[in-house]
């Protein structure tokens, strides 16, 4: 018998394949699944919906939401949908530039810069989304609906709102120190 020192290749399943990581700089984080049911003719049909949020840490953050049958394809259509609707924030140092109110719904959350060191004080749904954005200290307080979604939607309201010096003095067309 003759051997073959020669390694066979192996074939890949089709169904097994290689799990690709992705390295995109971009952190993210599972606020809510939910478990959300319909009732059709045969019956109830259960499915999740995902809440993530996705950020840089350098003042780039996105919010996306997904629904499917099983909870990571729900993760991954979120966090697809939280990529490609990422909004550039202004920030100031480790803090926002002034106070802000978003709005989504009836949910409305109060974003105040904080003094350095102080942190991050804010509720549940409104901390992963300015700490994925990069804002190491702030006040933030919600009122109205508590609602996870809206919540997220109405802090990335806020962020969305925040100006720095230099876009009020250029819009003005004047320059910073004019406008201070």
């Amino acid at each position: 018998m003759q051997q073959n020192n020669e390694k066979k290749e192996r074939k890949l399943n089709p169904r097994r394949q290689p799990k690709v990581v992705e390295n995109d700089g971009l952190d993210k984080k599972l606020v809510n699944v939910n478990r959300v049911t319909k009732v059709v003719k045969g019956g109830r049909t259960m499915r999740f919906a995902a809440l993530i949020v996705v950020g840089d840490k350098n003042g780039k953050v996105g919010v996306g939401t997904g629904k499917a049958a099983e909870v990571p394809n729900a993760i991954e259509k979120a966090t697809a949908r939280a990529k490609k609707n990422m909004v550039k924030i202004a920030t100031e140092g480790t803090t926002i530039p002034h106070e802000v109110i978003g709005k989504f719904g009836k949910c409305r959350v109060v974003l105040l810069p904080s003094k350095e060191g102080s942190g991050v004080i804010a509720g549940g749904s409104v901390r992963p989304v300015v700490e994925l954005c990069g804002i190491k200290d702030i006040t933030a307080k919600i009122y109205g609906s508590r609602n996870k979604i809206n919540c997220v939607r109405a802090t990335l309201d806020g962020l969305m709102q925040l100006r720095s010096k230099e876009d009020i003095a250029a819009l003005r067309g004047k320059t910073v120190e004019e406008i201070l």
